[in-house]
């Protein structure tokens, strides 16, 4: 790859850049993959899958070993069956037993800029006087506690202090609504809230004790609010409720265990609750048990990250989605890996910040959304050229399908044309990476996830059933079992067999959409509900998207289908265009004609909007639901997980203003 020329904001030429190459091999200097020797692990875990899994399960420490590698009838899954360990144990004691114990585990920074350096043994006292005070409360195994915390390390030391005890956890993320926060206690019958006096985004404080007090008067189960001092009196004061509300400083302070034994967990024992994002009525949560769980996402962890002892790991994601829970908490802390946390926002207090943080800290492996990305582009390559990045080793992207135009943004700005990119697809239910590259094994194509990871079978289904022709779009499905698989919806199994194994019996239905190229290579397409039928053919918003996206004037795009009496579905596109650039009629037919030029005629957008911000969660992803729900006058669902809640109301008012 060419190296970028100056300081300039000039967007990178796609099509130059795909002409030179559509295959990226590894970087010449790019050391082979330290924790993968060649492809034929692929076969080995093709032909022997329990066998795989049974070698990674060995990379962990357990009490007591399993009896089977799996039990599986469909769709209920048993891993490792009879074998005993913790995940506490797994991601703390066992590093203070080699000279890890004095390597850094956390390495945190605040968005004011505040830090903490935490060793492993430093994470080891605090586990385990976190679970301490759990236990004083009357924790115990099997309760369930839920975390409505900001990126803090006392969110992390409290998750792993629940697995310790063998009390599954559930993280609300920070930024839902007090409905949200206390629907998701009410169903997993929490017995403890752990919150804060508040947090900080772009300046700005969160008030999460307010937003905990409104949910838990309304949460029978909650017998206690365990809350951690981030801000402190002079900056917010919070109310206390005497007999119910504890100050989490207090009670470290009093407890008098200094250890606190890990439970021996089975390995099918639950070990936390995610509820899916973006949930309208009952909240859907997926239950992960502990051996399975573990096991998936510490394989994929070291394996995919290329990790080596001296990385220092920043997965940007909050712990409050999934993405947080597999690769900052569980998955890099059971490797022995550093892990770097951030509070904030990453542009306060300006668009530098996250190169500020990769510099500082020497970040050498970056875990980042497509979104992100792609607001980066739209911010220009100066903020990036302000700082050192030559630290970075490997990059990887997560959330969503990654538009090529970003994906060689990303290449050429971030990693400087010597970094891998590992694009992963994975899921709340899948618990662990499902398709990506192995950096220095797979070859990498922008757009592309790849290939399945070793151990999991995958393939692409048409209504009837059968595989796909080559290049042709459909149903992306799992047809094996795999370890950090979801179990079940907690409190409600049959919707979990109904949504998931219904539609292909003894197959995982992802609900994503996906074409395989002529060298097997899966290409995303977005979720089904967003696959556009336009006069009988089916076109997926994500092709629109990134051949909008491709343009010089487009920095971001969210595409979506809207009722149409002649054709069935109309393309409607929402677009954030590049500084520059005006909104103009000329603009709008150069845009429509690129897209037609890129895809097709059928692919013509009937109209687009352009808006300065697209709706996003607070997790970097679009939510074209929302759009979908503007488009058809629909009453707006559910918009608690926003990251900013007003962008909708502007995008309404202009949809409304231009349709009238």
């Amino acid at each position: 790859m060419a190296a970028s020329q100056g300081s300039s904001d000039t967007p990178v030429n796609i099509d130059a850049l795909l002409q030179e190459t559509r295959r990226f091999e590894p970087p010449l200097d790019f050391v082979a993959n330290a924790n993968v020797r060649d492809a034929t692990v692929y076969q080995r875990a093709h032909d022997d899958p329990e066998g795989f899994w049974a070698d990674a399960a060995s990379r962990l420490d357990w009490f007591k070993p399993w009896d089977r590698v799996l039990e599986w009838n469909a769709p209920w899954a048993k891993w490792f069956v009879g074998g005993q360990l913790n995940a506490s144990y797994n991601c703390v004691d066992r590093h203070t037993k080699t000279w890890r114990r004095n390597k850094a585990a956390l390495i945190w920074e605040g968005e004011p800029g505040d830090t903490r350096v935490l060793t492993y043994r430093d994470l080891y006292r605090e586990v385990n006087r976190f679970a301490s005070v759990l236990l004083d409360l009357g924790v115990r195994r099997g309760d369930v506690v839920a975390f409505y915390m900001p990126m803090i390390p006392e969110l992390a030391i409290g998750l792993l202090a629940c697995a310790r005890i063998g009390a599954p956890h559930t993280v609300i993320f920070g930024g839902f609504s007090a409905e949200a926060l206390r629907d998701r206690i009410n169903d997993s019958k929490a017995t403890l809230c752990v919150t804060a006096d508040g947090g900080w985004r772009r300046g700005n404080v969160i008030a999460l004790k307010d937003v905990t007090d409104a949910a838990v008067a309304q949460c029978p189960s909650i017998e206690h609010v365990l809350v951690f001092q981030r801000l402190g009196p002079d900056v917010r004061e919070v109310a206390m409720e005497e007999g119910r509300d504890i100050w989490l400083h207090e009670a470290a302070e009093s407890t008098t265990r200094r250890v606190v034994e890990p439970e021996h967990m089975e390995s099918e024992d639950p070990l936390y609750i995610m509820y899916t994002s973006g949930t309208t009525g009952k909240p859907k949560g997926q239950m992960h048990t502990t051996g399975g769980y573990l096991t998936g996402v510490s394989l994929t962890h070291e394996w995919i990250f290329d990790l080596k002892e001296d990385d220092v790991y920043w997965c940007t994601a909050d712990i409050g989605w999934v993405t947080g829970h597999s690769y900052i908490v569980y998955g890099p802390l059971a490797n022995g890996a550093t892990v770097v946390m951030y509070e904030g926002a990453p542009d306060f207090p300006d668009k530098d910040r996250f190169w500020a943080l990769v510099e500082k800290y020497g970040v050498s492996i970056l875990y980042t959304a497509p979104t992100s990305i792609r607001t980066f582009m739209r911010w220009g390559p100066r903020y990036v050229e302000k700082r050192d990045l030559s630290s970075l080793r490997l990059l990887g992207t997560v959330g969503e399908p990654i538009n090529p135009e970003a994906w060689i943004w990303y290449n050429e700005f971030i990693g400087g044309g010597r970094c891998p990119i590992v694009d992963t697809w994975w899921q709340t239910e899948t618990g662990m990476i499902m398709i990506s590259p192995l950096p220095g094994v797979v070859a990498t194509k922008p757009g592309s996830a790849t290939l399945p990871f070793p151990g999991v079978e995958a393939d692409i289904l048409d209504e009837a059933g059968q595989s796909v022709p080559t290049n042709a779009g459909g149903n992306l499905v799992i047809k094996r079992p795999w370890p950090a698989m979801s179990r079940t919806i907690w409190g409600d199994p049959e919707r979990y067999a109904a949504t998931y194994w219904k539609r292909y019996p003894g197959l995982y239905l992802t609900g994503d959409g996906a074409r395989r190229d002529d060298e097997g290579y899966f290409w995303l397409l977005g979720r089904v509900d967003d696959v556009l039928n336009v006069s009988g053919h089916r076109i997926g918003t994500m092709e629109v998207e990134s051949a909008l996206v491709s343009h010089p004037a487009v920095a971001e795009a969210a595409v979506i289908g809207a009722s149409d009496a002649v054709t069935g579905q109309a393309i409607i596109a929402f677009v954030t265009p590049r500084g520059g650039y005006t909104p103009n009629d000329a603009l709008t037919a150069e845009l429509k004609e690129h897209v037609v030029r890129s895809i097709g005629a059928l692919a013509r957008p009937k109209k687009i909007y352009y808006t300065a911000e697209l709706p996003k969660t607070r997790s970097a992803k679009i939510m074209r639901r929302l759009l979908r729900d503007i488009a058809e006058g629909r009453v707006l669902g559910d918009t608690s997980t926003l990251l900013d809640p007003n962008v909708v109301a502007q995008i309404k008012d202009q949809y409304e203003g231009n349709e009238g």
